[in-house]
């Protein structure tokens, strides 16, 4: 009886041994492993995958509208414990996944890996020859990808998700820009346990889709009537830097960006410098201004032309005006009299404006890859015919943004404010630039420009702006192209506006002026947004 007891006990014992054994070599020993063939098998369901935020944009009445969504698409992927020949699998799936034999050699020749995607956004054919010409290990699956609901629309804005096969990331635009937020973080599984996933965060931007929509048929017409390179369009709010709008052309589509060069998925808004031309006039006269060194009275003689370190330059007319006051150079857009202005004003006072405007440094919006414009022609014993050609916007360069955020701070009392795009931020003041008095006598003077020009002017309301027709450098020989770079910049209510526009057109050949192609598109896109907005007319005087 106690021989029997005793083997009993010593029985339970090593049995109890040898549980305790396995599990320590499991989790310890082998631990690594399991964790690994655990991961992978929820990866494949997707378990682990975090679901990426959506981003939106908005209407006048606070409605939201989705511009990027995750949606299910088919994806081609391997289960490599069941690839029995690997070989053979290559040679029959080569032709329809865009992976040299080499590296889907390597692929497919992992251990015990049950899920390694191939072809993600898999095409109809694709999944078709699938079911045809079945593969052992080589499976048919659906995953959430992006999916751009409108396609091209504001692309450059909003970026693309990569979806190669190390990530899916956010890639340009907003996208990239705000990645970790719109990710989320993915769940693990470890010896300790299983950690879901934290999904993604919705991003709402302050994009008005109604105001992006007219812009961008706007702008699309314009390029083709003009036959021009491209262009851009930016709406913004300026008492809270808000961005209503961004669109440039040519663009690309988020849902297809693998047919599209690298250059193409830039944001020209904020990722490309230009010479402004004329539109810089308004940036020179509120400077001198501010300094008070001119008032808008302010007279000089116009001989229509003046002749600075051996160059001489002219007024685009070609003509001599005779006595203009500061007003009237705005007016005319007068090269001479702006030159005059910049001389008044003084060199370093001048540059130091410019600074002040913030032409030497990057806006700071939460758009990524922003880059700055230069001043360097007036830096380092910069010569008096650089100073001369700056007053007028050549020999310096500006992103559209920043000359956008420039113009805004004359529209807001000479408050500079921070653009951005994202809805959850407060307005966010970067500082005075110029007096409210001073920008009140500014925007006078471009009231009396669009009212004499007559072309931008909207039936109702005040309208301030101005244009810019700026050469383009020729940056392998020196000097100046004949193709040209139309811009213009306004707003309205003039004294009390909703909103600034900035409409910027490449090159258009015969190098029209900038009043017959995007002054015309300004006053269109400028009336649209005053009946979206139910603005009441401010100037029933001006009314037809």
């Amino acid at each position: 009886m106690g021989l029997r007891i005793t083997t009993l006990i010593f029985g339970f014992t090593f049995l109890y041994s040898a549980l305790v054994w396995n599990i320590f070599n499991i989790q310890i020993g082998h631990g690594e492993y399991y964790s690994a063939k655990a991961s992978s098998i929820f990866n494949s369901s997707g378990v682990l995958s975090p679901t990426r935020g959506n981003i939106y944009f908005t209407d006048k009445n606070g409605g939201s509208i989705s511009m990027a969504i995750n949606r299910e698409s088919p994806v081609i992927f391997a289960d490599t414990r069941h690839v029995d020949d690997v070989p053979e699998a290559v040679e029959k799936i080569a032709g329809i996944v865009d992976i040299s034999k080499e590296e889907l050699s390597k692929l497919l020749s992992r251990k015990n890996d049950a899920y390694v995607p191939l072809v993600r956004k898999a095409t109809a054919s694709q999944v078709e020859y699938l079911k045809n010409e079945p593969v052992f290990g080589i499976n048919v699956g659906y995953e959430p990808l992006r999916y751009y609901p409108f396609d091209k629309a504001a692309a450059h804005l909003l970026g693309y998700v990569s979806i190669d096969r190390s990530s899916s990331d956010g890639v340009y635009g907003v996208e990239l820009g705000h990645n970790k937020s719109l990710k989320g973080i993915s769940g693990n599984v470890s010896a300790d346990g299983f950690r879901p996933p934290q999904n993604g965060k919705d991003l709402y931007l302050t994009i008005d889709r109604n105001i992006q929509s007219q812009a961008e048929e706007i702008m699309k017409r314009l390029i083709d009537n003009f036959h021009a390179e491209g262009g851009t369009v930016m709406v913004n709010n300026p008492k809270t830097g808000q961005l209503l709008a961004m669109a440039s052309f040519p663009t690309f589509d988020p849902n297809d960006y693998g047919k599209y060069s690298i250059a193409d998925f830039l944001n020209p808004a904020a990722q490309a410098v230009y010479e402004p031309g004329s539109v810089f006039k308004v940036i020179t006269m509120a400077a001198g201004i501010d300094a008070g060194k001119i008032t808008p009275d302010t007279t000089f003689y116009d001989t229509g032309f003046f002749v600075l370190n051996g160059r001489t330059v002219k007024n685009w007319d070609l003509k001599a005006h005779g006595t203009m006051t500061m007003t009237n150079v705005i007016e005319k857009s007068l090269n001479t009299g702006a030159a005059y202005a910049e001389k008044m004003t003084g060199h370093k006072t001048f540059y130091d404006y410019l600074v002040k405007f913030g032409f030497k440094d990057i806006t700071g919006a939460d758009l990524p890859g922003e880059v700055r414009g230069s001043l360097g022609n007036l830096e380092k014993n910069a010569r008096d015919i650089n100073f001369a050609t700056a007053s007028f916007g050549q020999g310096i360069s500006v992103t559209p943004l920043q000359l956008l955020q420039a113009m805004s701070a004359i529209a807001n009392h000479g408050v500079m404010m921070k653009p951005y795009v994202d809805g959850s931020l407060e307005p966010e003041e970067i500082r005075r630039v110029i007096t409210d008095e001073t920008s009140q006598k500014v925007v006078d003077m471009m009231v009396s420009a669009v009212d004499k020009a007559e072309i931008a002017k909207v039936n109702g309301y005040t309208v301030a702006g101005k244009t810019g027709t700026a050469q383009v450098p020729d940056l392998k020989v020196g000097g100046y192209t004949h193709d040209v770079i139309n811009t213009y910049v306004g707003f309205a209510p003039a004294h009390d506006p909703a909103f600034v526009i900035l409409i910027k057109l490449n090159k258009p050949p015969g190098a029209p002026l900038a009043g017959l192609t995007v002054v015309p598109a300004f006053q269109e896109l400028a009336q649209f947004i005053l009946n979206y907005y139910n603005i009441p007319p401010d100037n029933i005087k001006g009314q037809h």
